[in-house]
């Protein structure tokens, strides 16, 4: 079952003006419970299709249904933004508290939930994302990285359905990157939650079930990144490129080497490699 869905999804920020929309009639489902990678470079429309998933933007041609709820209903916005929770790039711009468990509590506390029930979804969250140690911390005093945990652990008390993950890491350094990316998997393997992470970095795309490539506002491929990734040609001639990984065996294919392009991991690299210098190749 979907919990997002698009039907012909329009968006331009001036509707009068007779330029382009920045989303162009995309059509997209998201199965509850899925990890879903939405890749493309800046101006892509990725961001602004992120925007649209929780209300903070409305369609302005087509429609938006959360869990069965139109967008556009603003009775329903309360109920959309429960079920579809936003963490944004820069986590100083999410973090409101003094104290990190203060800031966990916030938007619980907001939605009236007993304050009983607030310390539990408090601690929860934090262990979730790995943070429970540092709940009497002053947030100024974290790492990117950690700050980024202590958002996603604010939108995880207060019990969503869906996260979506506008360029978490775009700020973060690649030992913040790793925990913010570890943090998500498990909270969708281990919660259920649905993940819709929005990135321009391919290899933060590897582990997703689904990925998603924009450009331009339109939908350029749509598959298991071990179907997408070995497009590179489609990749490149969009301004993007592909994971390291792929780039080599698919130098190494374009020299006559019979290697696969779909081995997206190190290991799995490694691996074909090997194979393949062993001697051990297909006809």
């Amino acid at each position: 079952m979907n919990i997002i869905q698009t039907e012909k999804l329009v968006f331009s920020y001036d509707p009068e003006s007779e330029g382009e929309p920045i989303l162009k009639s995309l059509d997209i489902g998201i199965a509850s419970g899925s990890f879903v990678a939405v890749l493309g470079h800046n101006g892509s429309g990725k961001s602004t299709f992120a925007k649209h998933l929780n209300g903070i933007l409305l369609p302005t041609g087509g429609k938006v249904w959360i869990d069965g709820m139109d967008s556009a209903d603003e009775e329903k916005l309360l109920d959309i933004r429960r079920t579809v929770g936003m963490v944004f790039q820069n986590p100083d711009n999410q973090i409101v508290a003094n104290v990190v468990e203060d800031d966990v509590a916030f938007g619980p506390e907001n939605m009236g939930v007993p304050s009983e029930e607030i310390r539990r979804r408090v601690d929860e969250a934090l262990k979730d994302v790995g943070m429970y140690e540092y709940r009497t911390h002053a947030p100024h005093l974290l790492s990117g990285g950690q700050k980024q945990r202590v958002a996603i652990a604010g939108i995880v008390a207060m019990r969503p359905r869906c996260i979506v993950l506008d360029e978490p890491t775009a700020m973060l350094d690649p030992a913040g990157r790793r925990e913010v990316l570890d943090t998500v998997h498990r909270l969708n393997r281990e919660l259920g939650i649905t993940v819709v992470l929005i990135t321009h970095h391919m290899d933060e795309c590897i582990g997703a079930d689904r990925l998603i490539v924009m450009s331009d506002g339109e939908i350029i491929a749509d598959g298991t990144p071990k179907e997408v990734f070995p497009r590179v040609e489609l990749m490149r001639h969009n301004g993007l490129d592909v994971p390291a990984t792929v780039g080599l065996l698919y130098a190494l294919k374009k020299r006559g080497c019979d290697v696969p392009l779909d081995a997206l991991t190190v290991e799995e690299c490694a691996e074909a490699l090997y194979q393949y210098f062993k001697g051990d190749r297909k006809a």
